[in-house]
C-alpha cells in the first residue's frame, strides 16, 4: 500500500484490517462490554477481574500503593472494585493491558520501549496535572496518558514501511527525538492521516468510552473540541498538557516547552503559579513512582529544575574559548551542586509532609504503618511489650451534619492536641482515617494500655471544645491491644485486628468507653 498516494479512509480501511493490528487482552476486552451495560453490578466486575490471577496481583499491588494512598489494606478483588469504584478498576485494567502491547517486537525500527516509556510519563503527567484542576479521581486522565499517542504504535505495526519513511523524515528533519506535532505533520504529508485520528479510530473499535476517544483525537489540537461537557473538555486540555511537559523531558530545546507548559496550563485550565509549580516539582517523582506500581523498568528520572539547569549550560558553552568553557563548566558544576543540596532540601521538606495529616498536623496513616513497624522490630530485639489503641470519635458523621463540617474539622484539631498532652513524647498519635485516630504506646503491657485509654477518653469527655462561637461536648471510644512480640513471625495486621475488634465492642457496648482486645484469640506471640 503506498501511502502517499492513499487517502486516510484508505488507510484507516487497512489499518483496521490489519492482522497486525494490536488486540485487547479478553479480560479488557469483556470489561469494557460489561462497563457498557448499565445494569452492571461491582461483584460482576469483580468476578470478571479475578479470572486472570496475574490482572488481579496487579491491580491489588497499585491499590495498595501511594497510587491511592488507602488507609486500610485492600486485600481482595471484591474489596478493590467496591472502594475504587467502576471506572477506576477499569482505568487500571486498560493501562496493565496497554503496558503489554508491542513488547515482542524489540526489532522493529519503532522503539517500543522508548514509545511506553514516554506514555508512562504522559500518563503520570496526566494524572497529576488533573489533580490540580478537580478533586475527582484521576485515574481516567492517566490512562488518557497512556493511550494519546497510541495511533503511532498502531501505526508502527500495521505500516511498517511506511512509518518507517515518517521516522526518517522526522529524524534527518530535526536531528533529535521529534517531538509529536512533528511527528503529526510527516504522518499527515507521507501517509494522509495523523496518529491522532489513527489512534481515535482503533480505541473506538475496541469499544473504549467516549472520555478517554476524545483526548486521543483533541490532544494536539484541543481547543478544536466544541463540546459541552466539562469533564470532557479538561481530560483533553491535560492530555495536551502532559504532552507538552513530556517534551520537556525528550526533547533538545526544554526551556522551550517549559515556558510554553506554563503558559498554556495557566490558558487552558486556569492553573494558578502554585498549581503549575506543584506539577513542575513532583513530575519526576510521580513518574518514577508511576513505574515502579506498573511493573515498567525506566530510566532514573531527572528533575525538571536539573534538565532546565543543563539545558542552560549547553547554551552558555556555546562560541565560548576552551578556558572560557572550561570556567564555566566549574561555575556550573558548583551551581548544580548547590541547586541538588537545594533539591535535597526541598525533597527531605516534602518528605515530611508527605508523612503529616494536612488538617490536623499529626502523623498520617503511611507514617503510622511505618512507625509501627519500627516499633514491632525494636520490642522483638529488646524482648519488650507494646500496645496500640484506635480511638474513634463517637457520632461524628452524625455531629458533621448537625453543626457543618468546619466545625467537625475544628473538633478534629482540637482533639489531636489535647491528646498530645495526655501521652508521652516518644508516643505516637496518627489519623488513621476520617474520625479515628491510632496510638502507638511502645514498652506497653494492658494493664498500662488501659490506663493511657481510659485518661484519653476521660480527657476528651471532659473538655469543653470552644470554637469561639459554641462549645461543644465529644466523646470517643478506644480499642485497645497488647503484645509481647516474641520472634519475627508477629503479624502486624492481626496487631492492628486486635485493636479494632476491641473498639467495635467499645462501640457496640455503647460508646464512650474503653475495650481490651482478647489475645486468647490470637496467635501464641500475644501472650502477655
Amino acid at each position: 500500500m503506498s501511502g502517499s498516494n492513499s487517502t486516510a479512509e484508505q488507510v484507516l480501511e487497512h489499518v483496521l484490517a490489519s492482522r497486525d493490528l494490536p488486540t485487547l487482552p479478553i479480560i479488557a476486552t469483556k470489561l469494557l462490554e460489561l462497563t457498557a451495560h448499565p445494569e452492571t453490578t461491582l461483584t460482576d466486575i469483580a468476578n470478571l477481574i479475578s479470572q486472570d490471577m496475574a490482572l488481579s496481583a496487579k491491580v491489588l499491588r497499585v491499590a495498595n500503593s501511594a497510587f491511592y494512598s488507602f488507609p486500610q489494606q485492600v486485600s481482595s478483588i471484591n474489596q478493590a472494585v467496591s472502594i475504587l469504584g467502576l471506572n477506576a478498576v477499569r482505568s487500571l485494567v486498560l493501562s496493565f493491558s496497554l503496558l503489554s502491547m508491542g513488547k515482542q517486537r524489540r526489532h522493529a525500527p519503532f522503539d517500543f520501549e522508548q514509545f511506553w516509556e514516554r506514555s508512562l510519563v504522559e500518563a503520570a503527567a496526566a494524572k497529576l496535572i488533573f489533580e490540580q484542576v478537580t478533586n475527582t479521581d484521576a485515574e481516567e486522565a492517566f490512562t488518557c496518558g497512556l493511550l494519546q499517542n497510541i495511533g503511532q504504535l498502531v501505526l508502527a505495526v500495521t505500516l511498517p514501511q511506511q512509518y518507517g519513511q515518517v521516522l526518517e523524515r522526522t529524524a534527518r528533519s530535526s536531528g533529535h527525538a521529534a517531538s509529536n506535532a512533528e511527528s503529526a505533520e510527516a504522518e499527515l504529508d507521507i501517509l494522509g492521516i495523523s496518529h491522532a485520528e489513527v489512534g481515535y479510530a482503533v480505541a473506538e473499535a475496541w469499544g473504549l468510552p467516549e472520555s478517554l476517544l476524545l483526548p486521543i483525537k483533541y490532544h494536539h489540537q484541543p481547543l478544536a473540541f466544541q463540546g459541552s461537557n466539562l469533564r470532557h473538555q479538561q481530560t483533553i486540555r491535560t492530555a495536551h498538557l502532559a504532552n507538552l511537559l513530556a517534551e520537556l523531558f525528550y526533547s533538545d530545546t526544554p526551556e522551550h516547552y517549559h515556558k510554553q507548559f506554563r503558559a498554556e496550563a495557566k490558558q487552558l485550565l486556569g492553573l494558578k503559579v502554585l498549581g503549575v509549580n506543584t506539577v513542575l516539582k513532583m513530575i519526576d517523582k510521580v513518574i518514577d513512582q508511576s513505574a515502579q506500581y506498573f511493573g515498567i523498568k525506566i530510566k532514573p528520572v531527572k528533575s525538571v529544575a536539573e534538565i532546565l539547569q543543563e539545558a542552560n549550560l549547553r547554551l552558555s558553552l556555546i562560541n565560548l574559548s576552551y578556558e572560557e568553557m572550561n570556567r564555566e563548566l566549574i561555575k556550573s558544576k558548583m551551581e548544580l551542586e548547590k541547586l541538588t543540596e537545594e533539591l535535597a532540601q526541598k525533597n527531605r521538606l516534602l518528605e515530611n509532609l508527605a508523612n503529616i495529616d494536612g488538617l490536623t498536623e499529626v502523623n498520617n496513616h503511611r507514617f503510622f504503618q511505618n512507625f509501627l513497624d519500627s516499633e514491632v522490630n525494636r520490642s522483638i530485639r529488646n524482648n519488650r511489650s507494646l500496645a496500640l489503641l484506635l480511638a474513634d470519635i463517637d457520632h461524628f458523621k452524625k455531629f458533621n451534619d448537625t453543626y457543618g463540617h468546619q466545625t467537625g474539622d475544628f473538633i478534629l484539631k482540637e482533639f489531636c492536641r489535647i491528646s498530645r498532652e495526655v501521652i508521652r513524647e516518644y508516643d505516637l498519635i496518627a489519623r488513621y482515617g476520617g474520625e479515628e485516630f491510632a496510638f502507638v504506646l511502645p514498652e506497653t503491657g494492658p494493664e498500662e494500655a488501659l490506663l493511657v485509654a481510659e485518661k484519653l477518653r476521660k480527657t476528651t469527655e471532659d473538655y469543653v471544645f470552644d470554637d469561639g462561637t459554641n462549645a461543644y461536648r465529644v466523646t470517643i471510644s478506644i480499642g485497645a491491644a497488647s503484645a509481647f512480640p516474641a520472634s519475627d513471625e508477629f503479624d502486624k495486621n492481626d496487631f492492628i485486628g486486635m485493636a479494632d475488634e476491641a473498639l467495635y465492642e467499645a462501640k457496640h457496648s455503647g460508646r464512650n468507653r474503653v475495650a481490651l482486645g482478647n489475645p486468647k484469640k490470637k496467635k501464641k506471640w500475644f501472650a502477655f
